[in-house]
């Protein structure tokens, strides 16, 4: 008998019953709740085919794109996040079977783990707030309701646009606080069907763009989708740019190893591969297919491509529909992750209680319109503070044990913050922050002045930062902790 049916015989109270969900929080996952590979192509599936395409595929229009960095940057920069999934994250997820936040613990003791775990959650909610924002952009067209317009200046949406907010964050929630099984049960359901509409969405709307066959969809993709001219005042993307937001804007899961918390479930490493049908299903095709709804929707002279404007313009009550949908797959998992980060640093709360604090968290971020505004520089900033931790553990399990140094040395010697894991967790940031912010922070290139030739020939973007930071923590955690063990 399961947990929940054992709670929920004899009649047993609501609280009761959300007490007996357990998610294996503290120690690793049973053998006999391990699940297979179907389970891990739908939730990758259901989460990536998702809102954040609605945003990030009209962000690539926006920008300025050529057809020929997006194409080629998507292929590659996709495949390396398969790679990462593959070979770096769910390894350590199947050696240990334990949450980010338990495995933390024993390398970087309680106190780094409870800042990382409340920094997390936060920045979960506000991931997890943008997906809500982009159902209720859908949700409220059939009820006439507008949807804020960030270019236009809009900074607060109205009351009904909160309330339907509201409506679909407890939804959110409430399926988030049923667990691991129920919300890769649901993405199974949703994901073929969320595919089908946005390749279908993406067709049809490609001769309103002029096309009368396939074979003038690279003439079509190349002078009027993806441009190579940025729209509307927005800096100019090139294919480093692609690549780098194709394999990093889920750097925090896979290098960073977040997503050890979904794959502790898996029977096997290779289930990594699984990332696949997300990464080509959502950030390749639904990116494109985004895309070209967006190019479309301008075209056809309206403004404000909000996500729920431009699938309804393109499939109808069915793209309306998916964008709901696309947004409750995103934001379920995402909010699930929030629940275990935020009981990191409450311990004595149920996980059901510290989810619905976190959803309540993400519907207010979710009636905030910068959020979804500066999605890319969100993802970038989050990248670059957590990935560390992950490269932390990537090394505790697979390089210490080959190099003589002792794994899980806070836990095993007693040592409530380890010194070398935050001292190469703040220099890597800082140290990558600066050479980003020197050219990005008027406050910085202001007190710096004139920069010497080798600093000012360093010009690159936020996502750019990640792989140079993820090789320069490696080795500084190696050096300090080496340091750390021989005086002990």
């Amino acid at each position: 008998m399961s947990e929940i049916q054992q709670a929920t015989a004899g009649g047993s109270s609501l609280v009761e019953r959300l007490d007996a969900l357990y998610e294996y929080d503290r120690e690793p996952v049973a053998k006999n709740k391990l699940h297979g590979w179907g389970t891990f192509i739908a939730m990758f599936a259901g989460e990536h085919v998702a809102g954040t395409e609605f945003v990030l595929g009209p962000l690539m229009v926006m920008h300025g794109v050529s057809a020929v960095d997006f194409f080629v940057g998507l292929l590659i920069g996709n495949v390396l996040a398969v790679l990462s999934w593959a070979l770096f994250c769910a390894p350590v997820a199947v050696k240990t079977r334990l949450t980010i936040y338990w495995q933390l613990r024993k390398i970087c003791g309680p106190y780094l783990t409870v800042a990382y775990s409340a920094f997390y959650a936060v920045i979960l909610c506000l991931l997890a707030g943008a997906m809500v924002s982009v159902a209720v952009t859908a949700i409220s067209i059939p009820f006439g309701i507008p949807n804020p317009d960030y270019v236009a200046g809009d900074t607060i949406p109205t009351l009904p646009w909160m309330f339907l907010a509201l409506i679909v964050g407890v939804v959110i929630a409430a399926l988030a606080v049923l667990g691991f099984d129920k919300i890769a049960h649901f993405s199974k359901i949703c994901a073929p069907w969320m595919v089908l509409v946005f390749f279908s969405a993406g067709l049809a709307v490609l001769a309103d763009l002029g096309a009368t066959g396939f074979s003038d969809f690279w003439t079509i993709a190349s002078e009027k989708i993806f441009t190579g001219v940025p729209i509307g005042g927005n800096s100019k993307y090139t294919i480093w740019h692609v690549i780098g937001f194709a394999w990093l804007c889920n750097a925090t899961q896979h290098i960073g190893m977040s997503d050890v918390t979904i794959f502790r479930y898996a029977k096997d490493w290779k289930q990594g591969f699984a990332s696949a049908f997300g990464m080509f299903l959502g950030h390749y095709m639904a990116w494109i297919a985004s895309g070209i709804l967006c190019a479309a929707f301008l075209a056809e002279g309206f403004t404000n491509p909000q996500p729920g404007n431009i699938a309804l313009f393109g499939a109808g009550m069915a793209g309306l529909i998916s964008v709901v949908i696309a947004g409750w797959t995103t934001a379920n998992p995402t909010l699930y992750r929030a629940g275990l980060a935020i009981q990191v640093a409450t311990p004595n709360w149920k996980r059901w209680k510290v989810t619905f604090l976190a959803g309540a968290f993400m519907i207010v971020t979710a009636c905030i319109p910068a959020v979804n505004a500066y999605l890319d520089r969100i993802i970038g900033y989050y990248g670059l503070f957590f990935m560390p931790l992950g490269a932390f553990i990537f090394v505790d399990v697979w390089i210490f044990p080959k190099i003589g140094l002792e794994s899980d040395y806070a836990e095993k010697n007693n040592i409530l913050l380890s010194w070398p894991a935050a001292v190469a967790w703040m220099a890597s940031f800082f140290i990558m922050l600066f050479f980003y912010g020197k050219d990005n922070f008027p406050w910085l290139t202001e007190a710096l002045g004139q920069q010497p030739p080798w600093l000012a020939s360093i010009n690159a973007d936020l996502m750019f930062m990640i792989a140079p930071e993820w090789i320069l923590s490696v080795l500084l955690y190696i050096g300090l902790s080496y340091i750390q063990q021989q005086k002990r």
